[in-house]
């Protein structure tokens, strides 16, 4: 039996088995592990060539050779955009948006990208804008597609700041997320090592760092995708970096507490932001605006939820009818949207 053929009906399966035995905390860990696993082995679009992530010169506001390419989204924040693509050989797990802000001193870089290759790629790209030192890496979250590129970034002995739940996350989940990826890009994996944070901070709390005439505010924030989500801001351009806060064409998904990532939102909404980077996808649409269509999906699965639950809808017949009038509006619905469904109603029926 192939594992991405079945995983669906398989996590609605434990999903059921779980439910009824009031052990949410163990399946949201178990269900987080299982989609992403089941998202990269769902077999990507042959979008980058295998070893082709590397940088070239500066070029109209962008550095670019081949498929890895740098956009300045304002003064000295520089971003890589992923690939809506599921996990292959040939992206190489370059998923998620992630990059780095320069200051007079040093360089923060936010996440590392979904492999060592990936991160290479992105140190690569920065040493072409700068040879100043790497002083912080912030990792946004655990999911894998963001973590493993942080080995490439290592060398300058940098602070790695993440949520003070971040530990314990990457302790959980770490090795099954480490056997996937070499499953999934076999000997190109080598050396996508799991690293942990030297600093945390804790929710609710912003910590600000100034790499040299640019301060940065780090926030953790409370369960929303994760229950250990960090954002940045950046106050010399107001740039707002949200990860997987924000998702942008992608599916969004829930790995944590519907009501809180709602809340979160609103929060999100009154930070006063002339440039802001999602975890995945790209948007011309203006801020705070850009956070609505996937409030609306969220909101779509709170209203079927609580429904399905006042009717007395099973699991496992509520993952196949809430939430399918946004099918249309996503890319990778159907890889995300059931666990999404999933992880609300677990939460929601014990309101």
């Amino acid at each position: 039996m192939h594992f991405a053929q079945h995983s669906e009906h398989y996590r609605t399966c434990v999903s059921d088995i779980f439910r009824w035995a009031k052990v949410r905390s163990v399946l949201t860990a178990l269900l987080g592990a299982l989609i992403w696993v089941a998202g990269a082995a769902h077999g990507g679009a042959d979008s980058i060539e295998t070893g082709s992530l590397e940088t070239g010169s500066i070029e109209a506001g962008s550095i670019q050779n081949g498929a890895f390419e740098l956009e300045i989204v304002a003064p000295g924040n520089y971003v890589h955009y992923g690939t809506h693509d599921d996990r292959s050989r040939q992206n190489l797990g370059d998923q998620a948006n992630i990059g780095f802000i320069v200051g007079e001193r040093c360089v923060l870089v936010f996440d590392g990208g979904g492999s060592l290759p990936v991160g290479r790629a992105l140190l690569n790209a920065l040493r072409e804008v700068t040879d100043k030192p790497i002083c912080y890496v912030v990792i946004s979250h655990v999911h894998p597609d963001h973590i493993f590129g942080v080995a490439a970034l290592t060398a300058d002995d940098p602070v790695i700041i993440g949520h003070e739940n971040l530990p314990r996350q990457l302790a959980a989940r770490g090795k099954f997320y480490r056997e996937a990826l070499e499953r999934d890009l076999g000997e190109l994996a080598a050396g996508s090592d799991i690293v942990m944070p030297t600093k945390t901070v804790a929710a609710g709390e912003t910590i600000t760092v100034d790499i040299g005439d640019r301060e940065i505010d780090i926030r953790a924030w409370p369960p929303a995708h994760t229950d250990h989500d960090v954002s940045i801001f950046d106050r010399s351009t107001s740039t707002l970096w949200l990860a997987d806060l924000l998702f942008v064409e992608h599916t969004p998904v829930l790995d944590s507490n519907i009501t809180g990532f709602l809340a979160v939102m609103q929060t999100l909404r009154g930070t006063e932001a002339r440039h802001y980077v999602p975890g995945h996808g790209r948007s011309s649409a203006a801020w705070p605006a850009v956070l609505d269509a996937q409030q609306r999906y969220f909101e779509v699965i709170l209203k079927e939820t609580r429904r399905a639950i006042r009717e007395n809808v099973r699991l496992m017949d509520a993952v196949n009818q809430i939430g399918l009038s946004e099918a249309d509006q996503w890319v990778n619905f159907e890889t995300y949207h059931r666990r999404n469904v999933t992880t609300a109603y677990t939460e929601l029926e014990w309101e």
